[in-house]
């Protein structure tokens, strides 16, 4: 089947630093709890995994944010813990409590068990992947995501979230050769998914690498930072006659921006902790930037949302050739008034335009 032609590319095109009219914009976790119609989605869907198992659900999921606001791409619906439950850990999603698994990996047992797993597991991924492809109908571009190697270890040792990251620090230190070794089926594991994803249609990826600044200098570069670079490095370049960029974000990730732009990447993601002016002198627009609004700037009301979205783009600087995506430094708030977002989207695509014109 022939895809349909691209209506809005600005997205790809300034994560390529080409010239664009105005800074793009999608928001991390844009389908979400914060809508009504996403919650309305998930209650007939019966719970989180059923919905984002079920290709029409996410799909569905997907498509409301950009039924409600003018964002420049969508992004799939899914979770970043998708492979260790293909691996067999048993996810579940607790009220309240967010991810655990019934499974971690806490033994030397429990690590030489794992292995890669059969992509067919994951073939509802791929499904709604190509589902939204069609839905979408070439409106904007659709992105695939996946944890980084590191982050999703985070949670299949420690079972869950953490605050102190005391289980996979405690192998880390006294037993690095059973960490490595998930890492290196997660890297592997972590390929092939993505690849999976942009054969069936997505037309960027973004990697997550949310735990990475949880990690000492010297420790992220060897347990974090070299894993996302293989998957960066095995990735399929071009898809459907296009080059599919490639994002890392690394939350507090900022201190090794330099290392990080050199990962092969085309785009880094950044926290509202950074400067994006600073970043982008370390990193001579050799990659762009996507970033970097406090999501908890939502509730200040309209005038604080306009103003702090004109700060993100003064902060990146003049524009000549794109090379900037706004985004949050994180995920939307499930707490935020939809009402915010659409005054974040209209200051944004306005304000910009101003800059890209001069």
């Amino acid at each position: 089947m022939t895809a349909p032609i691209l209506k809005n590319d600005i997205f790809l095109r300034s994560l390529m630093r080409e010239p664009v009219p105005y800074t793009p914009l999608w928001l991390m976790r844009q389908a979400g709890r914060y809508l009504p119609e996403y919650n309305e989605t998930r209650a007939r869907a019966g719970s989180f995994l059923a919905l984002a198992q079920n290709r029409e659900y996410a799909c569905e999921v997907t498509l409301q944010p950009l039924q409600r606001f003018d964002l420049d791409a969508a992004i799939l619906f899914s979770d970043i813990l998708t492979i260790p439950h293909a691996m067999g850990l048993g996810l579940d999603f607790v009220a309240g409590e967010g991810p655990r698994f019934a499974h971690p990996l806490r033994t030397e047992d429990d690590v030489k068990k794992l292995t890669v797993p059969d992509l067919s597991k994951l073939q509802y991924v791929f499904d709604a992947v190509s589902l939204i492809r069609k839905e979408l109908d070439g409106k904007v571009p659709l992105i695939g995501f996946a944890g980084s190697p590191w982050t999703v270890g985070c949670y299949m040792v420690e079972g869950q979230g953490s605050t102190d990251y005391r289980m996979i620090k405690t192998m880390l230190y006294s037993r690095p050769d059973l960490l490595h070794r998930i890492l290196e089926i997660n890297t592997q594991s972590t390929l092939e998914y993505l690849n999976a994803q942009i054969q069936a249609g997505a037309q960027a990826v973004m990697i997550f690498d949310s735990w990475g600044g949880v990690l000492a200098d010297g420790l992220f570069q060897e347990f974090s930072l070299s894993y996302t670079r293989r998957v960066l490095d095995g990735l399929i370049r071009e898809h459907e006659g296009r080059v599919v960029p490639r994002i890392v974000f690394t939350k507090g990730g900022a201190q090794w921006i330099e290392q990080i732009a050199a990962s092969g990447c085309d785009a880094v993601g950044l926290d509202w902790t950074a400067n994006l002016g600073q970043v982008r002198q370390r990193v001579g627009d050799s990659v762009a930037l996507q970033g970097n609004l406090d999501p908890m700037a939502m509730f200040g009301g309209e005038a604080a949302i306009r103003k702090e979205a004109r700060r993100v783009i003064d902060d990146f600087g003049p524009v000549k050739n794109g090379g900037h995506v706004f985004n949050f430094g994180h995920g939307i708030s499930r707490f935020t008034p939809p009402e915010a977002v659409t005054v974040l989207v209209d200051e944004v695509h306005t304000y910009s335009r101003s800059k890209h014109q001069a």
